[in-house]
C-alpha cells in the first residue's frame, strides 16, 4: 500500500483528525503522548508562529522514539515554500485551508496525502481536478451537516472531513456522519484551552478515547 493510501485510510478509520499548536515544544509532546494513549494513530500539528518549523522537528523526533506507529502531519500550509519546510522535516500529510496547485503538485511528488479546504462547490471541484480524495470542509460549524448532505449528492466519490467548531457531544457528530462524513477535524473542542493550560494531560486522554468511542460505534450503525 502506497504511503498516501495508508494515511487516508488511517484518518478514515480513526474517523476524527485531532489537530493543534502550542508554542511550547514539551507541551506539545505531552498532549501527542496523550493522544496517542488514548488511541490517535495520525494527528496534524498545525503551523502557527515563527517556531512552527523547529518545534514540528522537534515532535517529530520524538515520534520516532515514543510513539512509533504515529502519523504525524502538518495544516495551515498556504504555499510551496511552507509545505518544503515542513516536507523536508519529515511531515506524513498535509492539510491546507485553500486549494492550492503548486501543493498538490509537491505532495504527489513526494507521495504524501493533501488535504485541502474547501467551502464551495467551485473549490470542491478545483481539489477534485488536482486530484484530492479527502476535502476538508471548512469552517464546518458555518457550513453545518445540511450543506455536507448536499455537497456529498454533487460528488459522491469525494471523502469529507468537516473541521471548525465540532462538538464531541454524540448529538453532534452523529449529525456529521450521518450527512456523509467520512471523518471530522476535531481542534480546541478536543483539546481545549482548559486542559492545556492546567496540564490535564489525563483530561485530553480521556475525552479522546470517549470520543473514539463514540465515533466507532456511529459508524458501526
Amino acid at each position: 500500500m502506497d504511503r498516501k493510501k495508508k494515511t487516508l485510510n488511517q484518518i478514515i478509520e480513526q474517523g476524527i483528525l485531532p489537530l493543534y499548536f502550542h508554542p511550547d515544544a514539551d507541551v506539545s509532546m505531552q498532549i501527542l503522548k496523550a493522544l496517542y494513549n488514548a488511541g490517535i494513530r495520525v494527528v496534524e500539528y498545525t503551523n502557527r508562529g515563527e517556531t512552527a518549523v523547529d518545534d514540528f522537528l522537534q515532535l517529530r523526533k520524538f515520534v520516532g522514539k515514543e510513539l512509533p506507529e504515529l502519523q504525524l502531519g502538518i495544516g495551515t500550509i498556504r504555499n510551496k515554500i511552507e509545505a518544503t519546510e515542513f516536507i523536508n522535516v519529515g511531515a506524513d500529510f498535509i492539510v491546507s485551508p485553500g486549494v492550492v496547485e503548486a501543493i498538490a503538485e509537491l505532495a504527489e511528488k513526494n507521495d504524501i496525502l493533501w488535504v485541502p479546504g474547501c467551502l464551495t462547490a467551485t473549490e470542491i471541484i478545483l481539489a477534485d481536478d488536482l486530484g484530492a480524495q479527502l476535502v476538508k470542509l471548512y469552517p464546518g460549524s458555518l457550513l453545518g451537516p445540511a450543506y455536507l448532505t448536499a455537497m456529498k449528492e454533487i460528488f459522491p466519490h469525494l471523502l469529507f472531513m468537516p473541521t471548525g467548531g465540532i462538538e464531541t457531544s454524540e448529538e453532534n457528530l452523529s449529525s456529521w456522519f450521518e450527512s456523509g462524513a467520512s471523518a471530522v477535524g476535531l481542534g480546541s473542542k478536543l483539546i481545549s484551552k482548559n486542559f492545556v493550560e492546567r496540564k490535564d494531560y489525563i483530561g485530553i486522554e480521556s475525552l479522546t478515547k470517549q470520543t473514539l468511542k463514540i465515533v466507532q460505534e456511529i459508524k458501526s450503525r
